[in-house]
């Protein structure tokens, strides 16, 4: 049966003073948000999609047969429902919104879920893949060839996201299934890391044994490199196994449960 064994790492960066990324790493979901919206919290956004994807995916985690697409829809659905009841709940919140970028499987597939610009790559025999595909304003300038993907990461627009998961209307998620083999390598991460360290780089610190040694090591790259944003990075390999209880590690904001919004929202 597949599943993931991992390791992650979060960090607030060194410019930042509070970190509104979030992520979860378990045996059946890698998992990354990104909150947006600063002072109109950011983390209660990522937060809040942190739980409810992770609590959807492990009632049903290596569940042959499961619509992970499906799931991850409701997933995104319910996310938006909830970010507009905290919103109007709470009227300084409004603004915040989050990315997710999600890799689930149900111990046959894997599903990539993904909206806004938090990234997925898979390592397969030392070479790096990108597998999401960045809903930003650059990437539609670098699919029509006006700029190269090098100049994108210094585009002065290149954090305009195209859609992001908020309160004040559904996002329209890119599902789609991934061609995984034992021994692949995944990554998600949010743009703390990809704005800052080049492809080879990432490949290289990939390339450490363990899974939580390479997660530090992303991290510890991106830090070097300035730390302006906050990083968070899950890394995880594709292994053959029994079945596991669907736990796992809960990073950055998604480790304080006060900052979701709801969470008897999530109902079988």
């Amino acid at each position: 049966m597949l599943r993931f064994e991992y390791g992650g790492r979060s960090h607030t960066g060194l410019v930042r003073t509070n970190n509104e990324d979030s992520a979860y790493a378990g045996p059946y979901l890698q998992l990354v948000a990104d909150g947006v919206g600063g002072q109109a919290a950011g983390e209660v956004a990522s937060a809040t999609a942190a739980y409810v994807v992770s609590a959807l995916a492990n009632r049903v985690a290596a569940t042959p047969g499961t619509d992970l697409a499906g799931l991850f829809e409701r997933g995104v659905r319910i996310t938006y429902e909830q970010l507009r009841d905290g919103t109007a709940a709470v009227p300084s919140r409004t603004g915040m919104g989050t990315t997710v970028t999600a890799l689930l499987t149900d111990g046959e597939r894997v599903v990539l879920g993904h909206v806004g610009d938090s990234r997925a790559y898979l390592l397969r025999d030392g070479e790096l893949a990108q597998l999401s595909h960045d809903q930003t304003y650059v990437q539609t300038l670098v699919d029509a060839g006006v700029l190269s993907r090098e100049d994108a990461r210094r585009h002065p627009r290149k954090n305009v996201v195209l859609q992001a998961l908020d309160g004040e209307q559904p996002a329209t998620p890119d599902v789609v299934r991934v061609d995984v083999r034992l021994g692949d390598r995944l990554l998600v991460c949010s743009d703390g890391l990809t704005d800052l360290v080049e492809d080879a780089q990432v490949a290289a610190c990939l390339a450490l044994d363990d899974p939580d040694e390479a997660a530090t090591a992303l991290v510890d790259a991106a830090l070097a490199a300035g730390g302006v944003d906050n990083v968070t990075c899950v890394v995880a390999d594709v292994v053959d196994g029994p079945r596991l209880v669907p736990d796992g590690l809960r990073l950055g904001a998604a480790g304080d449960p006060m900052l979701v919004v709801d969470p008897a929202a999530v109902h079988a």
